[in-house]
């Protein structure tokens, strides 16, 4: 294969950091990472004009070849805050803005640059499953909401709680793997969607928000569960993501991959009609940051 760019978010931390250091050594690959303070392209994902300004970056490296062929986005950055009312420099929800929005956004700024075969990776959670199996019981069940109203701050019952901030987390993981769906009705033949799951991957810093007991807890008693079938390292969930993004792990698109394995995702996560209205809102809202086609 020729070489390639793949662009990335949430590479500087976690299991993104692992998959990043992985797709480095690739002679093949030209990573591009997206996030606040990269060596790449800065930007605050949860500004909606920031991203536009990045992507815009990309394209304009891209039509002049200094960077080589687009051929895969990873869209692993996410957030888990203590509370459903944090809102963002456009007024939508923080947690919404960077899980959901974000990635629509580059995905569809840069959608016509991509080579084909293409992959678009949108990092997802198994809490979007809502049961004590798939979550041990951590993070509410999602709570589905007409998606503009999922964007706004407040939309969960008590919002100024830690446990509103975690529905909207499982909430917007929902979310992400609706997207796949619609995107693979709707995205150019041989330009792929895959929703990847690393299952639950303590010591990582998606609790940074959390308060301090929840915080000790990530980082010293849980992540002996990665002894047993209920967690995963961070070193296998970020091989698996890179896996995933460099096409190793066969999946069609549409599909959901847990861990290395393409698999059946929750049984509310097929969805249709909410597919099609998350895919219009998300247009809608993304419309002013996005030329007319």
């Amino acid at each position: 294969m020729r070489k390639h760019t793949i662009v990335m978010t949430g590479a500087s931390r976690g299991i993104g950091r692992v998959a990043a250091d992985i797709l480095r050594r690739e002679p093949d690959v030209h990573l591009v990472e997206i996030s606040r303070g990269s060596s790449g392209f800065h930007a605050d994902l949860g500004s909606l004009e920031r991203i536009r300004s990045v992507a815009a970056g990309i394209r304009d490296r891209l039509e002049r070849g200094v960077l080589p062929p687009l051929r895969a986005f990873a869209g692993n950055a996410g957030v888990q805050l203590t509370n459903a009312m944090t809102e963002g420099p456009d007024g939508f929800e923080a947690t919404f803005a960077v899980n959901v929005l974000a990635n629509h956004l580059l995905v569809r700024l840069l959608q016509d640059r991509f080579t084909t075969p293409g992959r678009i990776v949108i990092t997802t959670s198994d809490t979007h499953f809502g049961d004590l199996r798939h979550n041990l019981g951590m993070v509410p069940a999602p709570a589905w909401r007409a998606p503009a109203v999922l964007a706004r701050p407040g939309a969960f019952p008590r919002p100024h709680t830690a446990a509103a901030g975690r529905t909207a987390y499982s909430t917007s993981k929902l979310a992400t793997i609706h997207l796949v769906h619609e995107y693979a009705r709707r995205l150019p033949s041989g330009l792929d969607a895959i929703a990847y799951n690393p299952a639950f991957v303590p010591g990582t810093a998606l609790a940074r928000d959390a308060g301090p007991v929840s915080r000790f807890a990530m980082r010293r008693i849980l992540p002996a569960m990665t002894l047993t079938p209920f967690a995963t390292t961070r070193r296998a969930a970020g091989r698996h993501l890179a896996e995933v993004v460099l096409g190793r792990i066969a999946a069609p698109t549409g599909s959901y991959v847990d861990r290395g394995r393409v698999a059946r995702s929750s049984a509310e996560s097929y969805a249709p009609e909410r597919e099609r209205e998350l895919w219009e809102t998300l247009e809608e809202l993304t419309a002013a940051h996005r030329p007319p086609r």
